[in-house]
């Protein structure tokens, strides 16, 4: 209850300062909040902004499934397989403060245009983040946990299973939480500089054409999307930790 009080109480704040920073820079900046509202339902009205919705759902969907999913089974093996683990972290690390634009012309050369390059712009933003959560986790099982399935004769499929993820699972959710914000993005952006479909590709053109309200309503449409999500996320990662 006292987190949905800060949720309004942030969500009122933000209006606020968007209102009083329109009536300072004007319209040629920025939209009102009440005309971004409007905008905004008129767009929902549309049916092809729905269509354009789904394609960037559809694409995030898939780049973040795959995230998760190679993210688990690298952090996994990279956590139980110490040489393993010393050897590559270093070299994941240093691939991850690579800009991520810079590789961009790569995968456009290797996928081309359209969905499969959205989704590995995505899976190359968000699958890093969860691979050295997952990691992380792992090295830092207790060890007694690990020596009590080396003592009941766990495989290795075992002591994942039964041990170190029911015992890392809060800082793996971090990492799911981070990788979700990130992947997103690399979603976003892929829209933004090579496609013609998808809210980023919408957000583009109304730069491109200077039409505010525009900008504005897709922002809106992906700020929101973002915060609730994140915010149902933060939520069970608070409980995870709490009750770790």
């Amino acid at each position: 209850m006292k987190g949905l009080r800060n949720s309004l109480v942030l969500i009122v704040a933000l209006v606020a300062i968007w209102q009083g920073l329109y009536w300072w820079v004007g319209d040629i900046a920025l939209a009102s909040p009440l005309a971004t509202f409007a905008y905004t339902a008129k767009l929902f009205a549309s049916e092809s902004f729905d269509t354009r919705v789904i394609d960037t759902l559809r694409a995030f969907a898939i780049a973040y499934t795959l995230s998760v999913v190679i993210g688990l089974i690298v952090g996994f093996w990279l956590g139980f397989d110490r040489l393993s683990g010393d050897t590559l972290e270093p070299m994941i690390v240093s691939v991850y403060a690579v800009p991520k634009l810079t590789l961009y012309p790569i995968l456009l050369l290797a996928f081309g245009l359209g969905l499969s390059a959205k989704v590995a712009f995505g899976v190359l933003h968000g699958v890093i983040p969860i691979i050295l959560f997952t990691l992380s986790a792992v090295h830092n099982t207790k060890p007694i946990l690990i020596k009590t399935g080396r003592v009941l004769n766990l495989s290795r499929s075992q002591m994942v299973r039964w041990i170190l993820f029911p015992a890392a699972i809060p800082e793996i959710f971090t990492g799911l939480r981070v990788g979700f914000a990130l992947t997103l993005i690399g979603s976003l952006l892929a829209e933004m500089f090579a496609s013609q479909r998808g809210l980023g590709y919408l957000l583009m053109n109304g730069i491109g054409l200077h039409n505010v309200e525009l900008i504005m309503s897709v922002t809106l449409v992906i700020v929101v999307f973002a915060f609730a999500v994140s915010s149902l996320l933060l939520y069970i990662d608070q409980r995870l930790h709490r009750h770790a």
